[in-house]
């Protein structure tokens, strides 16, 4: 890497991956013959014994997010990415959910290498919390990628240093004896998106990686589809395509028919423009930038993630922005507000990210007005639509008009369309198929897709995480084991310390609330000394229910003296005056809140 290409931003220097030029080689040849490979039938003794690759899913099948992926093959193990999830409606308190490795455990010293397809946290964002729990492998990934890496391992000085390598389209890697890696470009909605065609001694594995077929996309160049079916020729065993976007027909919207449409808003717009997206639609952002310049605006920044990813982009040189265009949000006010473009997060209504501040009027620098412009410039994510229509809504009381991309083409997701997935499976032409990255409806459609163009339905591989999948030429069946992939959660500063039982009980609180009871006991007569005293939370408002904890408090006296039994068991006495206290209250409100006793000895 030259001085010029090296990237400031730092924590441990990388190295640039030595260019081979041997990729054109031709892979295994394809073979006809067919097996019977269903999940619930046995795959003939003969081919059980074969050498096989093992390929098993961490995370990202029946879900979205949590990406990881093993491949073993003998003495040797890859890695493909390592993403976190976000928490689920039934985990009140969790930050994110992370693969479980334990998987590796007791295999680190196999892992020649992790390869990271792109810089999306759903595919990095586990990194920090599970390095350290697979020997801190190499890392081989994108540069863009690399810089949003080094900038998330800052927050975690007390990790080690990351042996990472930079490689870019048509780079190859070996990893171990076994397996070699070939870096091809795709488009996404973030740059230097990287799909990898393995091959190892027994089968040939393509991973799109997250991917779209644009023809004309801004800032990048696009899929070289030549190269793809180039790929497919020599032979693919096992394709692995991204399923996100397999329930929605048609194809995608190309980027360049986005910055039509956005230059139409701006030509349109007679006050400021204020955008919301999300702070990893890198093209978006540059997009919006270039328009602000086209039309003199200034261009305000806000909201933690996008700062620190537009912070990136400037560092490492992947983002177009003149001198004198970027101005601090404090600013918006110093200039016409014809010249103001606002580019800030809070796209899927985020309680405290920036559009939903300004939509409540808590935006410390941006006081809405009925001049205003306002972009939504991505798509609403399922689960997410209440909050956001009640965020539009407060954006419409105050005036403003509104875009999003239900009223014209302002956003394109970075997933292909079911019929640019279908093109994939054509370029690549498979023995076998495996739908990954996307809820399980997602996947079983993906498959059918792959069916309408010829793979047969006994080729198509639909497994759960854990399952430990082994792939041939010519066969591909389960293992009679799995790995273990229950949710790791991580909360604060705590990864894997929470539990089912804790949610369970942070359920019940949401859903029911608190009830304490504080009751005095006398250590000689074992009755109750004075009045228990009550704390509700989330149950009852204790001034107005007076009469309720008058008839708990009588029946706190009834149950001691019911138990009353010498010397007493404080365990036992607890259990039963949550039981018949919580019986009691059930029968009087119809809710059953966590009862928590507390009993003291005098």
């Amino acid at each position: 890497m030259t001085e010029q290409q090296k990237p400031t931003l730092s924590v441990t220097k990388p190295h640039k991956a030595p260019r081979y030029r041997d990729h054109r080689n031709a892979g295994p040849k394809r073979r006809t013959l067919q097996v019977l490979k269903r999940p619930e039938r046995d795959v003939h003794e003969d081919f059980m014994q074969q050498d096989s690759l093992k390929v098993t899913h961490l995370g990202g099948l029946g879900e979205i997010g949590r990406n990881m992926q093993v491949l073993e093959y003998k003495e040797d193990i890859m890695l493909i990415d390592a993403g976190f999830g976000f928490p689920e409606d039934d985990q009140p308190g969790i930050d994110y959910n992370i693969p479980n490795v334990t998987y590796l455990d007791d295999k680190k010293d196999r892992i020649r290498g992790l390869v990271i397809t792109h810089g999306h946290y759903d595919h990095i964002g586990a990194l920090p919390y599970i390095l350290t729990k697979i020997g801190n492998p190499p890392i081989y990934c994108s540069r863009l990628t690399w810089g949003i890496i080094m900038k998330r391992h800052q927050e975690f000085p007390h990790l080690p240093a990351m042996d990472i390598t930079i490689v870019q389209d048509r780079d190859v890697i070996q990893l171990g004896a076994q397996f070699r890696v070939e870096f091809v470009h795709v488009n996404h909605n973030i740059p230097e998106d990287l799909a990898l065609h393995i091959t190892t001694p027994v089968a040939t594995v393509f991973h799109t990686a997250d991917f779209k077929f644009d023809p004309q996309p801004l800032n990048e160049k696009p899929t070289d589809i030549e190269y793809l079916k180039k790929l497919g020729d020599q032979g693919v065993t096992l394709l692995l395509s991204d399923s996100t976007g397999a329930e929605r027909p048609g194809s995608s919207v190309s980027e360049s028919a986005i910055y039509e449409n956005l230059e139409k808003i701006f030509q349109q717009s007679k006050g400021r423009i204020i955008t919301a997206t999300f702070s990893s639609l890198i093209n978006r952002i540059q997009q919006l930038i270039q328009l602000s310049e086209q039309y003199g605006r200034k261009v305000a920044i806000d909201g933690y993630s996008m700062k620190s990813n537009v912070e990136i982009l400037k560092e490492l040189n992947q983002l177009r922005i003149k001198n004198g265009t970027q101005i601090a949000i404090e600013q918006v006010d110093d200039f016409p507000e014809n010249q103001i473009t606002v580019i800030g997060t809070g796209a899927q209504g985020e309680e405290r990210a920036v559009m939903m501040r300004i939509a409540s009027g808590e935006h410390r620098s941006v006081k809405l007005k009925d001049s205003d412009t306002i972009i939504f410039s991505s798509s609403v994510v399922q689960g997410n639509e209440r909050t956001v229509q009640r965020m539009r809504d407060l954006l419409y009381r105050m005036g403003a008009t509104v875009y999003h991309y239900q009223m014209m083409d302002i956003h394109t997701g970075g997933h292909a369309l079911q019929e640019d997935l279908k093109r994939m499976i054509l370029y690549m032409r498979p023995r076998f198929f495996l739908p990954n990255h996307g809820y399980y409806s997602m996947m079983v459609t993906h498959a059918k897709l792959a069916q309408e163009v010829g793979i047969p339905k006994e080729d198509c591989i639909i497994p759960d995480n854990g399952n430990i999948i082994h792939v041939t030429q010519d066969a591909w069946w389960y293992d009679k084991k799995s790995a273990s992939v229950d949710n790791i959660m991580v909360d604060g500063l705590g990864v894997g310390d929470v539990g089912s039982v804790v949610i369970r009980d942070r359920q019940v609180l949401a859903e029911d609330g608190m009830f304490v009871i504080v009751t005095l006991i006398d250590s000689k007569t074992g009755k109750v000394r004075g009045s228990p005293d009550i704390i509700s939370r989330g149950f009852v408002y204790l001034k107005e229910n007076k009469e309720l904890l008058t008839l708990v408090r009588k029946r706190v006296h009834a149950t001691v003296a019911k138990a009353g039994t010498r010397p007493i068991n404080w365990s036992d006495l607890k259990d039963v005056i949550r039981e018949d206290i919580g019986l009691f209250l059930f029968q009087k409100t119809q809710r059953r809140p966590m009862i928590l006793p507390v009993v003291i000895e005098v």
